[in-house]
């Protein structure tokens, strides 16, 4: 089992070839490219899920897996890059594990994190982990998102768990040499997971010989307790000759020079996506954990209904349905909208039409809940605009209040806002005024409950320029010359960034440095791999989700870094 650090597991087809399964997780914003990293990890490995389902196909495995540190942030994009290329995806997470109680948050504590391989056997599994990481930042949080023995075992269904890295408690227990300590946290494990349930991983780091010592004493470990033996290996990029471009990731994020001898670094290992045969070759002496990485990716099964509209229910006066409601809503709307008789007439056949239409598409629910608390935004002082885009084509829209541009009066069409023959959410956009827009969000939170309700996490990656100007500060350039290098990079083209790859080609004074100077060609060819990595995550300015239920039970959620919500959705 390959275990991407900062990447992806995945495993091969078929026996004796290696599955693998993947460790740790890749950044994105969405990544959900290589975005499968955590934000608190997002420097740890380069690339995109779109690229790594390609390598892992490329490479002959049939099933692949994604584990973010300490969160989900890839998943949905990984598993529908998977499915689109005939590859099984895993679903897993790189998960941080508190040394006591998750709650427990004295200084210090952090220094005893463990890492624990959690994978999403079925969709329970998947649910499992979609409560376990939001616990994990909502409560557990303290300089990462931690979890505990005690909520692992109330949500263990369907979840196939790993020993981890070198990072992971079993591992350094291994290094101490304190070997009843480990076979009493391998104990402690089988009887949460079930002894069936838990792996320990043999990482595949042949030029490492504290990992070869662990690998040993490992599969002593697994003959004492029976806890079968799984092949991984770190993995933080897709092909060996990113191992630079990585190191300069991670000088990104700390600060440091690539120079510079004192600092963290994976640049001394392989940390590639390998194929199978180097795998199957590495445990030739322990063919079994090859056969176990095989065994868990046939296991794991998880199918995820995607593209479903999820509409929170709108509480309705006793003895009204939401459709005979928004009806009545409309008819009261209607009469002070359009006063004159005859273009009243006018509006309530067109209205007419548009109530069947949202009847049959199902989204009744939606317009109450919207026209709900724009009127009350109206009623306590908020500025909101009139409605802009294809919703100022709808009738229903206007006699709710939701909008104020009469549909009728200026010929827009009610087809290009909801359409049956195209099925899709409606598109309402409207705006609030700054300083009360929190006073909504307050309203909506109060009324849905706040489980219910939570901005929207979004990533930030690297522009050609950025990318450029960051490579250039870890190389160590000076800064004049870099900056003249990030200024003859074209800039982006109505509002779309032009690849470094292709103003090399295009952009005449980019490449005549590019192709004239060995430091700038450096420099650039590493910015090319860089570029579209993530940087940092934030909260979206103004989208909010609105869930039936508990949204840890659609994704997981995680505490906002500002902006107007307390909690945002990953």
């Amino acid at each position: 089992m390959l275990v991407p650090q900062g990447l992806s597991r995945q495993r091969a087809f078929p026996m004796p070839e290696p599955v693998a399964l993947a460790a740790e997780a890749a950044p994105r914003a969405p990544f959900v490219h290589l975005h499968a990293h955590s934000m608190y990890s997002l420097y740890d490995a380069i690339g995109d899920v779109g690229d790594l389902v390609a390598r892992a196909k490329e490479l002959g495995y049939d099933a692949v897996a994604l584990t973010d540190h300490g969160g989900l942030y890839g998943a949905i994009e990984f598993y529908e890059a998977a499915k689109k290329a005939g590859i099984k995806p895993i679903i897993g997470v790189e998960a941080y594990i508190a040394p006591n109680k998750l709650t427990d948050k004295r200084s210090g504590i952090d220094n005893h994190v463990s890492h624990l391989t959690l994978l999403a056997e079925t969709t329970e599994g998947y649910r499992n982990l979609l409560t376990l990481i939001s616990v994990s930042f909502l409560e557990g949080f303290y300089y990462k998102p931690r979890m505990d023995k005690e909520l692992l075992r109330a949500r263990r269904q369907g979840i196939i768990a790993l020993s981890g890295c070198a990072k992971g408690e079993i591992a350094k227990a291994c290094q101490a040499h304190d070997l009843d300590k480990a076979e009493t946290v391998i104990r402690q494990y089988q009887e949460i997971f079930g002894t069936e349930n838990f792996f320990l991983e043999l990482v595949y780091r042949p030029e490492s010989p504290t990992q070869l010592q662990i690998n040993e004493v490992l599969i002593e470990l697994s003959k004492k307790t029976g806890a079968p033996v799984v092949a991984t290996k770190n993995t933080h990029y897709l092909h060996e000759d990113d191992r630079e471009a990585q190191d300069a990731l991670v000088c990104i994020h700390d600060g440091k020079l690539l120079a510079d001898t004192n600092r963290q670094s994976t640049a001394f290992a392989d940390a590639s996506l390998c194929g199978p045969d180097a795998m199957v070759e590495g445990f030739r002496d322990v063919p079994e954990a090859i056969e176990n990485t095989r065994k868990i990716a046939d296991r794991c099964n998880v199918e995820l209904e995607l593209g479903k509209n999820l509409l929170p229910q709108f509480v309705v006066p006793e003895g009204k349905t939401e459709m005979s409601y928004l009806r009545e809503l409309c008819e009261q709307g209607l009469a002070e909208r359009y006063p004159d008789p005859e273009r009243q007439a006018l509006a309530r056949e067109r209205q007419e039409f548009e109530l069947a239409t949202i009847e049959r598409m199902g989204f009744a629910a939606y317009f109450l809940i919207v026209q709900d608390y724009i009127v009350w935004a109206k009623n306590n002082g908020v500025i909101v605009g009139p409605g802009r885009g294809s919703a100022a084509g709808s009738v229903v829209a206007y006699t709710l209040k939701i909008t104020n541009l009469d549909p009728l009066r200026y010929g827009l069409l009610f087809e290009r806002f909801l359409n049956p023959d195209r099925i899709s959410m409606p598109d309402i956009d409207t705006d609030f005024d700054d300083v009360k827009r929190a006073d909504v969000i307050r309203y909506v939170t109060e009324k849905y409950g706040a489980p219910r309700v939570a901005g929207i996490i979004t990533f930030g990656t690297m522009a050609a320029r950025a990318a450029v100007r960051d490579v250039g500060r870890v190389l160590g350039l000076p800064y004049a010359d870099v900056d003249r290098v990030a200024k003859i990079v074209p800039p982006p083209v109505q509002g779309k960034h032009i690849p470094l790859k292709q103003s090399i080609v295009e952009a005449p004074e980019l490449k005549q440095a590019y192709e004239t100077d060995p430091r700038v060609k450096r420099l650039i060819d590493l910015a090319i791999k860089l570029e579209g990595t993530t940087r940092h995550a934030s909260q979206h300015a103004c989208g909010i989700v609105i869930a039936p239920r508990d949204l840890a039970e659609f994704a997981p959620l995680q505490k906002a870094q500002g902006g107007d919500c307390e909690q945002v959705i990953q």
